[in-house]
């Protein structure tokens, strides 16, 4: 006896059923020709496959898996092809039948390719919505702190907002993104809800800039959301910091005018600042004259420097600018005053002259200048500065001044009245020793061969304050002498100098 039966004749149409069961994945054309083992194989290489590919991942299959599974299938294919053509058939009535069998199972792996496909578009699309979440939550844990400490967290939150919507403009997540930028917004202007401007200016001006790097569509309104809300903050905090003497609102109300010229909140610039003007004017009145006026001086320059032509109010602050400069420079004799009645005589000095200087036509002008004379006095005489000089002048004592120097002097006195004038040097006069004026003979002004350049005064009864300061030379300390004047006698102040060791 034979010891196998003998092979069936070739029959080409059962090779090719037996290739195409095969190709299922699933070795049904093994079965069909009873290899058991060669199905087994089948059935494990699928697995295998089905084990990486599952669950469904947003990358999909790896691509090597995918194509050793091919070559796998090909070779099955081939392999059963070549068995069936001499094998056989088990479990099947015919080839045909088989070969029609083998076309209706391939529909097995390419269902299971579509349903794959499916699966890994939900796991994309899930993935994309855990990415709006996570940028969801950096919103919302950036805003529980300050713009400058959550203003990168926003950024990132914007970052990721973009990338959908321009990555995968198709996705449930990029359709999300418009109401999560609604809440965005809202969020990163949360200080000017909370009506607090000052911290409101920067989350806002930082909005503006969102239209330059997301989509225009996803944003619709929200383009133009912040503009008047960053009007209206630059504003309420400027005036705030204009009405509190604080600094920064130059630069912000300069802000509003150059970005909003046409807006609401710049036309009330204008009426704040003179607001302001009107405020520093009337403090000149008051405890604190001369830091009035140094607020004035600074107010006008600050106000020169805003940039009001766009919002066509260039004339107006140019008013009140010249007005609060005008008001600095008359104010100047209050401040003087008070520094005179401080005991700030120096200051008083400087103070006075400049307001003289630049006051030509002032009404207060003639007493600012007793004011300085007496100020000087008070610097070498203090108890000259215990009141406040009049404009009163002349009186019944003739006192005549001469000079006794080689030196110009400027003769300055104050007491009932208050006044200076100048004495030309003398000639042929020279400096006197110190030791010979320690001299009981010692008395300057006789010398009858000398020409003594020298003035004659009027003044009232009283204690009147003299100061002699020469005015060709410096390191020179000035002379002063306090006269009590009284009715019935004529007096004689006599200026001279003095050196010793080399001074």
């Amino acid at each position: 006896m034979p010891t196998a039966p003998p092979p069936a004749p070739a029959h080409p149409w059962r090779a090719l059923a037996v290739a195409l069961l095969n190709l299922s994945g699933l070795g049904l054309g093994y079965a069909v020709v009873r290899r058991w083992v060669l199905m087994a194989v089948c059935w494990v290489a699928t697995g295998i496959l089905l084990v990486v590919a599952l669950p469904a991942d947003p990358d999909g299959v790896p691509g090597t898996a995918v194509v050793l599974y091919l070559v796998f299938l090909a070779l099955a294919a081939a392999h059963g092809a070549s068995v069936g053509l001499r094998s056989r058939l088990a479990l099947l009535p015919s080839a045909l039948i088989a070969a029609v069998l083998g076309i209706v199972l391939l529909a097995v792996p390419a269902t299971g390719v579509v349903l794959y496909d499916g699966a890994r578009d939900e796991a994309t699309e899930q993935m994309l919505l855990d990415r709006l979440d996570r940028a969801d939550e950096l919103v919302e844990r950036s805003g529980k702190s300050d713009f400058a400490s959550g203003e990168a967290g926003y950024r990132r939150a914007l970052a990721a907002y973009g990338a959908l919507r321009e990555d995968h403009p198709d996705s449930r997540a990029a359709r999300r993104v418009p109401d999560r930028l609604k809440t965005y917004y809202t969020t990163v202007g949360a200080p000017f809800a909370r009506e607090d401007y000052c911290a409101a200016v920067q989350p806002l001006k930082y909005l503006r800039t969102v239209p330059s790097s997301m989509d225009k569509k996803a944003l619709g309104s929200l383009t133009r959301w912040p503009d008047d809300r960053l009007a209206t903050s630059l504003y309420e905090c400027a005036a705030a910091s204009l009405s509190g003497g604080e600094a920064g609102w130059t630069a912000q109300f300069g802000e509003l005018l150059s970005a909003f010229p046409d807006s609401a909140q710049a036309g009330k610039v204008e009426p704040a600042v003179k607001g302001a003007v009107d405020k520093a004017v009337k403090s000149v009145g008051g405890d604190d004259p001369c830091a009035a006026v140094q607020h004035l001086d600074g107010l006008a320059t600050q106000v020169r420097g805003l940039p009001g032509e766009e919002a066509g109010l260039a004339d107006s602050l140019g008013k009140d600018a010249d007005r609060a400069s005008r008001s600095a420079r008359s104010g100047a004799y209050a401040c003087g005053v008070d520094q005179y009645k401080d005991g700030s005589f120096s200051e008083a000095v400087t103070t006075m002259n400049d307001f003289v200087k630049e006051n030509p036509h002032h009404k207060n002008r003639a007493r600012a200048q007793k004011i300085a004379i007496a100020a000087e006095v008070a610097q070498t005489v203090p108890a000259a500065g215990k009141r406040l000089p009049t404009t009163a002048s002349g009186g019944s004592i003739a006192v005549t001044v001469k000079n006794d120097s080689p030196d110009e002097i400027t003769v300055m006195y104050t007491g009932p009245v208050t006044g200076s004038f100048n004495l030309k040097a003398c000639g042929n006069c020279t400096s006197y020793s110190l030791s010979s004026t320690l001299g009981l003979g010692f008395k300057p002004c006789s010398d009858s061969g000398k020409h003594y350049p020298q003035r004659t005064i009027r003044l009232p009864v009283g204690t009147t304050y003299f100061v002699h300061k020469s005015r060709s030379a410096t390191g020179k300390s000035p002379a002063s002498d306090t006269a009590k004047l009284s009715p019935g006698y004529v007096y004689t102040e006599c200026a001279y100098t003095t050196s010793s060791f080399g001074y």
